[in-house]
Parts: C-alpha cells; structure tokens; sequence
C-alpha cells in the first residue's frame, strides 16, 4: 500500500497518515478539551465500540452512528428499547455487536445519573484531571501509554457507577480524545507549546 501524504507540508503524529479522514481528525479533534455533554457522550460511545478494533474504522462510520443513535442525544438513547436494540443490529452503517449496543444504551442511563449528581458530565470527567488538560510530552509514538493512574482510576470510578465497556485502555483513549490528555507529539504542529 502506497504511503500516504497530506496536502499540506505540516509534521503531524504518524497515526494519523493513513487518509484525509484521518488527518482531519486528528487536526481538529483530537486532544482539543471538550466540555460540552454532547460530544463527551458522543466520545464515550465511539470508543467504547472502538474496542478490539482500530479507531479508523469507528470514525469512518461516525456519521452512521450519529444517525442510529439519535445525533447522540443522551435522553433519547437511554430510552432505546429490545425493538431498538434489533434495528441497530441489522443497521450495516454501525459496528452491530449487541454487547456494545447494549452498553450504549446502558451508559446513556449512567451518563444521566452522573449529570444529576454533578451538575454534569464535563464536571465529573474532568475532576480527572483537576479541572485542566495534562500536557506529556511524547517524541515517538511508542512513549505514549496505553492507561495511567488516571484512566485506571476513571476506569474503576466509572465501573462502580455501573458503565460497561470502560476498562483503562478505553479510558485512555476517550482522555486523548476529548482533551483530558494531550499526546500529540513533540514534532506535531498541534503540539501545545
């Protein structure tokens, strides 16, 4: 397979050269911190289908998830029912594993709990990390973890809360995601300097 090369002459971390979709992401997502609900809960989900599989094949059915699961709207979700349940497994534009869907639904109810008792999602994830985005500073890619203290406690925290498919490697993955962690390398040009 033929190297891929951006558009543009800017050093970007290797796992996003793959394609344009890829570098999008990467360029425009990734790492910026995220407060608003929404998006957190549309990032919780993703991952959480990601698992055992690569995050190019989630984000290439990223718009057919928003359409399945209502635009992520975390009140309709959590009202998904057995009938729902079937439709989304026969819905080939999602990743259809029943265990997954099934989590969905369940962590829509566990994401409402924790709005309510915190004021919102933003307000408990981010106590995580003390309220402000942790800057590593990577050089190569394998210096970046797959968990942390911080994921395996988010990890735990969120178990006991009753959240399925949030082990500390999906956590990781969510904290790199909406901007609890910056991990883009040292040469990226997204690289907080």
């Amino acid at each position: 397979m033929a190297e891929f090369t951006p558009r543009d002459s800017k050093s970007r971390c290797a796992w996003c050269l793959k394609d344009d979709l890829y570098v999008a992401y990467h360029d425009n997502e990734w790492g910026n911190p995220v407060r608003d609900d929404r998006l957190l809960f549309e990032f919780l989900i993703l991952e959480s289908f990601q698992a055992g599989l690569s995050w190019h094949t989630v984000l290439k059915k990223r718009e057919n998830f928003r359409k399945a699961f209502t635009e992520f709207d975390v009140k309709s979700v959590a009202k998904f029912n057995a009938e729902k349940v079937e439709l989304l497994m026969q819905n080939e534009g999602i990743i259809r594993n029943r265990l997954k869907i099934e989590a969905a639904i369940n962590n829509a109810n566990r994401f409402i709990e924790v709005q309510k008792e915190f004021g919102s999602f933003s307000n408990y994830i981010w106590q995580f990390t003390e309220g402000k985005p942790i800057v590593n500073h990577p050089k190569i890619l394998s210096d970046i973890p797959a968990t942390t203290p911080i994921s395996d406690a988010m990890s735990k925290d969120m178990g006991k809360r009753g959240f399925k498919f949030r082990g500390s490697t999906i956590c990781y993955a969510f904290m790199q995601a909406v901007g609890l962690v910056d991990d883009h390398l040292e040469s990226c040009w997204r690289k907080k300097k």
